[in-house]
């Protein structure tokens, strides 16, 4: 699709260019041999708008000639010409062929005769009257010619063309800023997404890593409670040996506790023992 309209974008601006170089031509030509006194050319090819029918066939009113310059001293009897000349008390250029050649102190003179007329031009013709000598025809294209050369044919075929590829310009420039804008939209949205994509990768890298702790975590807890439920039986035991050993305690302070009450009614009744054979010493001593 693209390469479609991009053909179709070459292919119009080819045309329009054509066009108007074509046109520019054609109506510069025409616009500068208006002045009958001076005749413009173009690398020294000069088209005319034939106006009537003095030379037909060989070429007939409507046609466009082509006229190069020349060297008057070149030309022979048989040869079409274009020169300046009076018709009607004006000024204006004619192109007929030479029918007879003079010669006179070396100045050469001229008559010419159209190809469809009876006899010759009155008006003799000099060396400095000559434009130029015909080299060819295009038929019909001197209407062309003659429309641009009018107000009209210039504003339709310079000035609206031109108008028409200024606007289509216009229309490729805007054109190509939207794509251009669109271009740097694209890229800026791909970097963004780049940068979105590496924050997503490092987040994910993340929640990787926490993952990966989280499960470590999970195998520690699980190899403690493996270790937990190997030890519980053995954990058991030594509490109800601390139990035991606890009660052993208890049972050692108690009897502890019943000798020292025990030595202590002993010593008591030795005491009161003692205190009787006292009394009984004392008695038999008062007997005596």
């Amino acid at each position: 699709m693209n390469a479609v309209k991009r053909g179709f974008s070459i292919l119009v601006t080819v045309l329009l260019w054509a066009i108007i170089l074509l046109a520019a031509l054609f109506a510069f030509t025409t616009l500068a041999t208006r002045d009958d006194t001076k005749v413009s050319n173009v690398v020294g090819y000069t088209p005319l708008s034939v106006m009537t029918d003095s030379m037909a066939p060989t070429f007939n009113a409507g046609d466009m000639i082509f006229i190069k310059k020349c060297d008057p001293s070149t030309l022979q009897v048989g040869d079409i010409i274009t020169f300046h000349t009076i018709i009607n008390n004006q000024y204006t250029l004619n192109t007929h062929r030479i029918h007879d050649i003079t010669e006179v102190s070396g100045v050469r003179s001229y008559t010419t005769m159209g190809d469809n007329n009876a006899v010759p031009d009155t008006h003799i013709i000099a060396d400095g009257d000559i434009v130029g000598k015909y080299v060819g025809k295009l038929s019909g294209f001197g209407r062309v010619m003659d429309f641009l050369s009018s107000s009209t044919g210039f504003l339709c075929v310079i000035v609206l063309p031109m108008l028409l590829f200024f606007i289509y310009q216009v229309y490729h420039l805007i054109m190509v800023g939207i794509q251009l804008k669109k271009a740097v939209a694209l890229e800026t949205a791909e970097q963004a997404a780049a940068g979105d994509s590496a924050s997503i990768q490092a987040e994910n890298e993340r929640l990787r890593a926490q993952l990966a702790e989280a499960e470590r975590l999970k195998a520690e807890a699980a190899e403690r409670a493996r270790a937990e439920a190997e030890t519980a039986p053995a954990k058991e035991a030594a509490e109800d040996a601390l139990s035991e050993t606890e009660r052993l305690k208890a049972e050692i302070a108690a009897a502890e506790k019943a000798r020292a009450e025990a030595e202590a009614a002993l010593a008591e009744a030795r005491r009161l023992q003692e205190a009787a054979a006292e009394k009984l010493a004392e008695a038999g001593n008062k007997e005596e």
